[in-house]
C-alpha cells in the first residue's frame, strides 16, 4: 500500500486544485514527467544516438500494457495514436457485409459510435440500445441477431459512470461468434481488465485519462484470429514484416498487431506511457481498483447528506468505476461546473449533471473540501 509521502512524491499537486476530471485529462505523475523530460534533454544533447535502447523501451511498454488487460502475448499489442483509431482499425477493416449489423449501446462516446454509424455506406446498420435498465447486459444481448457482427461497447460509459460485466457479455459473443469489441478508456487505470477472462476480441484505450500518461497514444489489442481478418487502410515501412530491410519490395504485413502501426512509432508517449504503467505495477491494480471505488463510494455518502442532490450513477460497486454523476435540484448543471471549476474543482458537465472523477491518489481531506465547496455552492 503506497503510503502518503509516496502518493505526494507522484503528485506533488497544487493544494488549492482539487483534481476530479481523470476520466477527461488527467496530471502526470512525477516519474513520468521526470521520463519526458529526460527523454527531451537526451535528444537536446544527442539526437538518436541510442535508438537502439529507444526501441527496447518501446518493447518494453508493449509488455507492460501485454500485463495490464493480461493479453497471452505482447505481439497482440499495438501502439496507436488514439482510441478512435484503434476502434476505426476494425470498423474500416472487418469484412462486412450489405444487411450485417453491429449492436452498440446509445450512450457511447463519439469514438465508438462514428467509426460504426459510417459503416452504413456498406449496408451495416448500427443497433443502438438503451442502457437505461435495470439489466443493460440483457438489452445489449436481445439486440443480437443471426446478422450481427460486432458487439462494442465502453467497459465504463463516460456521462453516466455505468461500468457493464464484460465477462458475461464476452462469454455471450463467443458461443456466438459475435466479435466482441471493447472502448476501455474509462475503466484501464481505474479497475482490472482481463482480455481472457472476458473473451474480449479486441480493446481500445488512449493513454491520457485513469493511465495517468499523455495524449497522443494508445493501448490496442487484438486477437490473432480477428486481425487476420482485418483488411489494412494504412501502410509505411513499421508495418510490414521485414521492417528493418527497406530495400525490400515486400509488402507483405507483420504477423503481429504491429501490422496496424504504419509509421514511426511515438517514441516520446512511450517513454511516458511506459513511466506511468510502471507506477500501476508498483502499487498494484488490485489496490488501484480498492482505492478508486474507495473513494467514488465516499463522495456518493457525503453527496447523499446535502439536501436535493440526486446521484445519478449507479450505486452497486459492479456497476461503477471511478466516475460519479449527481446533479442539483432546480440548479442548471452548466452552470454549477462553471461555478466549481472557479472554486478549484476540475470536473465536467456530462450526463445530465455534474461528472466526478477521483482517482487512486485522490487524498481524502481534497474530498472533504470538494463537498464543502460543492455544498456551499449549490
Amino acid at each position: 500500500m503506497p503510503d502518503a509521502d509516496f502518493l505526494q512524491r507522484e503528485f506533488p499537486q497544487d493544494e488549492t486544485l482539487i483534481y476530479l476530471n481523470h476520466a477527461a485529462v488527467a496530471p502526470w505523475p512525477a516519474r513520468t514527467a521526470r521520463a519526458v523530460r529526460d527523454f527531451a534533454e537526451e535528444n537536446a544533447r544527442s539526437g538518436a544516438r541510442d535508438y537502439r535502447r529507444w526501441t527496447e523501451r518501446e518493447q518494453q511498454l508493449r509488455d507492460q500494457c501485454r500485463r495490464l488487460v493480461n493479453a497471452p502475448a505482447a505481439d497482440d499489442i499495438a501502439l496507436l495514436k488514439s482510441t478512435s483509431e484503434g476502434l476505426s482499425v476494425i470498423a474500416e477493416g472487418f469484412p462486412f457485409e450489405d444487411g450485417d449489423n453491429v449492436v452498440t449501446s446509445d450512450e457511447e462516446f463519439p469514438s465508438n459510435r462514428l467509426p460504426w454509424a459510417v459503416q452504413s455506406r456498406r449496408g451495416v446498420t448500427l443497433r443502438e440500445v438503451s442502457l437505461q435498465t435495470e439489466d443493460p447486459e440483457a438489452a445489449l444481448m436481445a439486440a443480437c441477431d443471426g446478422n450481427t457482427r460486432i458487439l462494442t461497447v465502453s467497459s465504463v460509459q463516460y456521462a453516466s459512470g455505468l461500468r457493464l460485466a464484460l465477462e458475461r457479455l464476452g462469454a455471450f459473443c463467443r458461443e456466438r461468434g459475435i466479435v466482441f469489441c471493447v472502448d476501455a478508456i474509462q475503466s484501464l487505470g481505474a479497475h482490472r481488465v482481463d482480455v481472457e477472462a472476458a473473451h474480449i476480441d479486441c480493446l481500445a484505450a488512449d493513454a491520457h485519462k485513469w493511465l495517468l500518461g499523455p495524449e497522443g497514444i494508445a493501448l490496442f489489442y487484438c486477437r490473432p484470429a480477428l486481425r487476420e481478418r482485418l483488411t489494412l487502410h494504412q501502410f509505411g515501412w513499421h508495418m510490414l514484416r521485414d521492417a528493418g530491410d527497406f530495400s525490400s519490395r515486400d509488402t507483405t504485413p507483420a504477423a503481429t498487431a504491429r501490422r496496424f502501426e504504419c509509421g514511426s512509432s511515438n517514441m516520446l508517449g512511450i517513454h511516458a506511457l511506459s513511466a506511468s504503467l510502471s507506477l500501476f505495477e508498483e502499487v498494484g491494480m488490485d489496490e488501484v481498483e480498492d482505492r478508486v471505488l474507495a473513494n467514488a463510494g465516499y463522495l456518493m455518502g457525503e453527496l447523499d447528506r446535502l439536501s436535493g442532490v440526486e446521484i445519478l450513477t449507479r450505486r452497486e460497486p459492479a456497476r461503477h468505476a471511478g466516475i460519479l454523476v449527481f446533479r442539483k435540484t432546480g440548479r442548471d448543471s452548466a452552470e454549477l461546473h462553471a461555478d466549481l471549476n472557479r472554486q478549484g474543482i476540475l470536473c465536467a458537465a456530462r450526463g445530465g449533471g455534474i461528472r466526478l472523477s477521483p482517482h487512486f491518489y485522490t487524498p481524502r481531506h481534497k474530498l472533504d473540501k470538494a463537498i464543502e465547496i460543492i455544498s456551499t455552492t449549490l
